[in-house]
């Protein structure tokens, strides 16, 4: 049995790092040398998608997609999703407005985020305590959405495999952690 999972967010929220903490390939990556305001943020950005995967028991596969994360490529977005059986939303809390970004994303992906799993793991909070995961639940109320948020390094796999282990007990409440 095979599924596939998007990773989605902006430019330097962690979706490659995260991919590259839990996949069992190595991952297929379609970075380019930034040239706008990406540069201030890091030297090389995605701008089609990243792809690992992940080998769960019983020989399932879980297929790992990473969204480019500049709005200029979001068309690749809607492709990447199709098929998917959830999304895994990272946010960088150093970012300007780390709400208005969890914003964006969510409304650019408001028709599979209606239909489909969903989780929110907010990167770099080591650096900027502040927003809290308070203002991202009352921001997700807000927009009447009741996701779960996780403060999580996208370096750690073990950070990963939580976040992946809280969007699969959504999709299967019976399953055990």
């Amino acid at each position: 049995m095979e599924h596939k999972l998007t990773f989605a967010g902006p430019v330097g929220a962690g979706k490659t790092t995260a991919i590259e903490s839990i996949s069992d390939i190595e991952v297929v990556r379609t970075d380019a040398g930034a040239t706008d305001d990406t540069l201030l943020r890091k030297a090389r950005t995605t701008v089609a998608m990243d792809y690992g995967m992940l080998n769960l028991e019983g020989g399932v596969k879980l297929h790992l997609y990473g969204t480019p994360g500049q709005e200029r490529f979001s068309f690749m977005w809607d492709i990447l999703a199709q098929g998917s059986i959830g999304l895994v939303l990272l946010v960088d809390n150093c970012r300007e407005d780390p709400l208005a970004d969890l914003e964006l994303y969510l409304d650019s992906f408001n028709s599979f985020v209606q239909k489909n799993a969903v989780v929110v793991g907010v990167t770099r909070m080591d650096i900027e305590g502040r927003p809290g995961l308070n203002a991202y639940h009352s921001k997700l109320a807000e927009m009447g959405l009741n996701l779960p948020v996780l403060e999580m390094d996208a370096r750690e796999r073990s950070d990963i495999k939580a976040l992946l282990l809280v969007l699969m007990s959504i999709l299967d409440p019976t399953l055990k952690r």
